[in-house]
């Protein structure tokens, strides 16, 4: 059975996101709130994340970061959203997805801050990674998972490919970011959950894997991060 972790961006998709879990057993919420969601978060935010964080079948706070593209809030009150929902989930011990849009280094310089208060001991998922080389390396090297979606399968992506080759395949997650980033084959069209098997094959060429070998690693990724069956 396929395992699908559907994250929200704001209160209404994080409820919405726990509903659609509770339905389906294949289907578990992450929480949280995008940076094009939230400014200046306040007490009785957080208390109501943490609220929606208890919930059954919520394995991660989610999707939470910085995006310098929109621009919505000022750089400031997004760096400070992202450090408090972190904090939120190394108190929780939950495992966080963060999304980056144009914010590199701030965004490493937070998770850096973050997994040394923690110890080491913090799962952060980069979703759709998108960084250099460079960017890579400071986040495998503050224990972060790289999140792989359609994207790596562009005809222009070679400095994603070359991450990829790069970083362990046990530091490899799998992703859709649908409906957005559908892979080559589909450009153009609404992305699909089902259409993560041209990511898999493109990671497994860059590999010189087999497509059965990066699904078997990233699904137990995907297990130790989350928790699933634990």
């Amino acid at each position: 059975m396929a395992i699908i972790v559907n994250p929200g961006v704001d209160f209404a998709s994080s409820r919405r996101a726990i509903a659609l879990a509770g339905q389906h057993p294949e289907v578990f919420a992450a929480v949280g709130l995008h940076p094009n969601s939230c400014g200046e978060l306040k007490d009785d935010q957080i208390a109501e994340l943490r609220d929606l964080a208890r919930q059954p079948r919520v394995v991660a706070i989610g999707e939470i970061g910085i995006d310098y593209y929109w621009k919505k809030f000022s750089p400031e009150a997004q760096r400070r959203g992202l450090a408090a929902q972190l904090r939120l989930a190394g108190e929780l011990n939950l495992p966080a997805i963060v999304h980056n849009r144009e914010a590199h280094d701030d965004v490493l310089t937070t998770i850096e801050t973050w997994a040394r208060e923690r110890g080491g001991d913090a799962a952060i998922v980069l979703h759709s990674f998108s960084g250099s080389m460079a960017h890579a390396r400071r986040a495998l090297a503050a224990g972060a998972y790289l999140g792989v979606t359609g994207g790596v399968t562009y005809p222009k992506a070679h400095e994603l490919r070359r991450v990829v080759k790069y970083a362990p395949l046990e530091r490899l997650l799998v992703e859709t970011d649908a409906p957005f980033l559908p892979p080559q084959p589909n450009r153009g069209q609404r992305n699909e959950p089902a259409w993560v098997r041209w990511t898999a094959e493109q990671i497994a060429e860059v590999k010189g894997l087999t497509r059965e070998a990066v699904a078997e690693a990233t699904t137990a990724n995907a297990k130790r991060v989350f928790g699933f069956g634990s």
